[in-house]
């Protein structure tokens, strides 16, 4: 029986998900977690895509991803490839590094697109591996709410439903326990009100 197609189309998002291979660690040093994102943004050189938020896990990652012309498949397949053959190398094994195929949820409304972004950058935090979620090193979520330059992702649309100042408005609704599929959420829509906590 072959796979079910992953739904594309020039513009699709998707929140992507892969886990290691039986559950073991695909980061384990600094170098690791660098490398990744070092890779990915070599990828995004060849297959253009946008960024809007990421997570590394040890075991687990999260991404947001944009894209722009190419297919998901080819994204990841190239990311993950490189990846695996790092890692490979440098513990001097070989075999999968990821378990099965990568997870690709698409993203097709406003509200489920901020759903994911705060899902993302809240994962260390429910994960109980940091104490607040901008103090886990390996996720963009710091520079979400200090409104800091970070080379791998793309704020302008995450920011762009919230007011100004946008860094504290999303820090705000990342914090909050806000349910928002009964919400017309809206890019520019004023959440003045709905986040006043």
């Amino acid at each position: 029986m072959s796979r079910k197609h992953r739904i594309w189309y020039p513009g699709a998002m998707y929140h992507i998900t892969a886990r290691g291979n039986k559950r073991a660690a695909i980061f384990k040093i600094k170098q690791d977690y660098e490398m990744y994102l070092t890779l990915l943004d070599e990828v995004r050189n060849k297959y253009p895509f946008q960024l809007h938020a990421y997570c590394l896990m040890t075991n687990h990652l999260h991404l947001q991803i944009e894209t722009i012309r190419d297919h998901i498949q080819y994204i990841m397949k190239d990311l993950h490839s490189r990846y695996a053959i790092y890692l490979n190398k440098r513990l001097k094994t070989d075999g999968h590094v990821f378990q099965g195929r990568y997870g690709a949820q698409l993203i097709q409304d406003d509200s489920y697109f901020l759903e994911v972004s705060r899902y993302i950058h809240r994962n260390p935090l429910e994960a109980k591996m940091v104490k607040r979620a901008e103090a886990y090193p390996w996720s963009s979520y710091a520079s979400y709410i200090f409104n800091e330059g970070n080379p791998y992702i793309d704020k302008s649309k995450t920011y762009a439903y919230f007011p100004e100042p946008s860094h504290l408005y999303y820090q705000r609704f990342v914090e909050s326990n806000l349910d928002l599929k009964e919400m017309d959420v809206k890019e520019g829509k004023a959440w003045e009100l709905v986040l006043q906590v």
